[in-house]
Parts: C-alpha cells; structure tokens; sequence
C-alpha cells in the first residue's frame, strides 16, 4: 500500500504527443441510480459527495462523509459507499518479491533485462506491452477486484494509468488505454464502478473520459489546475485530494463545477498520528 502520488515528472501531454508520433447536477443528498455495462450492475459513487480518503489505513470516517475510499485489503466502511483502491499499472513493493517468483514475464524490464521502476515511489511497472500480457495482468489485477465486490465493496480506484510516462517509452498511452478497458470491463462484471485515478492530459487527449471509467480520484487538480477537465469529463463525479492548504482555495472553487475536495496529508496517516491532516472546503471557508 502506497499514499498517492503528489510528485509530477515530465509532463503527459508531451508524452502523448511522442506516443501519438510513436451543468449543475442534482444536489448531494440526490442518490445514484445503479446502471450496468457488463455482467452484473453497478452504482457509481453519489454525486458530489463527501468523502475521506483512507489508503493509508482504516478509521471511523468523519461525520458528514458519503464516500470512503481504502485499500483493497480493508473492509468497507459501514452504511456508507466504498471504493477500493488497487494499484492496477504497477507493483506495490511489498509485492515484488511475489510477481518475481510467479509472474516474472509481467515484469517491465529494460534493454539489459533490469526491472524498469517507478522513482518516485520505487514501484515496479507491469508490462502491458503486448495483448497476451495485458490479459494475463489482467487476470492478477481482476481477481483483487474481484475480491473487494465480495467484501461488499462498491468500486473500485485504479492507479497509475499514466504508468507509462515512466516506462522509459517502453509502454505507450495506447498499451495504457488497452489494458484500463480491461480493468474496467471486469470491475463493471463484477458490480463494481470503476474510477479514473489521475492522467487528465490523457482526457484531453480524448475529449472526455478514458477506457469506460465512470468517475475520477484526482490528486491535487486545484493546484495543477486540473479539475475543470475532470468535471467536464465525469460530471459531479470527481473526488479530488489535495495536500496543501495553499491550493485549497483552487481547488475549492471547482465544488460549485461538481468536484468534491479533501485535504489529507501526503502519507494519509490515521487519526492520532502528529502528521494526520483531514479538512473539507467547509471547515477552511
């Protein structure tokens, strides 16, 4: 399990690039209504909903919140919708050790044959290069999946999408696109909403939401300025976090455009750590 990545590398929409030449809606208390595009219905997260975001560890949510999202090894939190987070695009380091030994052509790994890793959390990339490997990642990845719609869990978070910025151009936003509509079709077969984790240059890129996903998790899009492309993409279907109080101002003036803004702090800590940081756009006002 990993806190969510605020660092940015070379920006995605010079990559796409390269890769390419290589209304208001209802008010919060309105519920969703359940819609299906696979083998089993699923309900997309309320609109513009409160919510807390806990990957970093499970508690009692807040008073107020209508959305929780854990990792994909925590229960859901009771009465309220919940969404599971599953790093869908790489490895969590925890983890490593485990693809090495039954997966280890799944495996990114450059011209010399070592693991191609991302640097800023020192996570492995999965290899997604070819449709032989995307399906088998995607039979590892599905029955996580598969395991949060057992635990009563109502979608799911899949992260890094835009792995492939980091691959040393060894993937590209097609091999990403290919494999996140795999993702999708299997959380949409097993109930499951499925969110858009970060990547709005790659909605740009597509003039509007990306590989069947229904809803976006956004990290800091008020201070990259990027929460209207969410908005526009997924309407009052945005869940944005922030992780500096300076950017809050930003990203709280997209509230009125249908995202709903946390501050958490970056290693989303639990209640009783020094570090531990939860704010909404209400108790900042």
């Amino acid at each position: 399990m990993k806190p969510m990545r605020a660092l940015r590398a070379t920006p995605l929409a010079a990559l796409l690039l390269l890769a390419a030449c290589a209304a208001p809606g209802p008010s919060p208390a309105e519920s969703a209504q359940p819609v299906s595009s696979g083998a089993a219905a699923q309900t997309p997260p309320p609109e513009r909903a409160a919510f807390d975001y806990q990957i970093g560890g499970a508690y009692t949510p807040p008073d107020g919140v209508e959305v929780v999202i854990r990792d994909r090894e925590a229960d859901p939190a009771d009465g309220l919708y919940s969404i599971c987070y599953v790093n869908g695009f790489q490895v969590q380091p925890a983890e490593l050790d485990w693809w090495q030994e039954e997966h280890p052509g799944l495996l990114l790994r450059d011209a010399d044959g070592d693991l191609v890793i991302d640097p800023d959390w020192d996570e492995a990339i999965i290899d997604i290069s070819t449709e032989d490997k995307r399906a088998a990642a995607a039979g590892i990845v599905g029955d996580w999946m598969a395991g949060c719609a057992a635990s009563g869990l109502d979608a799911v978070e899949l992260d890094n999408l835009d792995s492939f910025s980091r691959s040393q151009s060894l993937l590209t936003a097609d091999h990403a696109l290919a494999f996140g509509e795999l993702l999708t079709d299997r959380a949409h077969a097993e109930g499951l909403a499925a969110g858009q984790k970060n990547a709005a240059e790659m909605i740009d890129e597509a003039g509007g939401p990306v590989a069947g996903f229904d809803f976006a998790v956004a990290e800091e899009c008020g201070r990259w300025d990027e929460c209207g492309v969410y908005a526009d993409a997924y309407p009052n279907r945005v869940l944005d976090v922030e992780y500096r109080e300076q950017d809050m101002d930003t990203a709280c003036a997209a509230e009125a455009d249908g995202v709903s803004v946390v501050l958490r702090d970056l290693m989303v800590t639990t209640p009783g750590s020094p570090d531990y940081v939860y704010a909404t756009c209400a108790d900042l006002g």
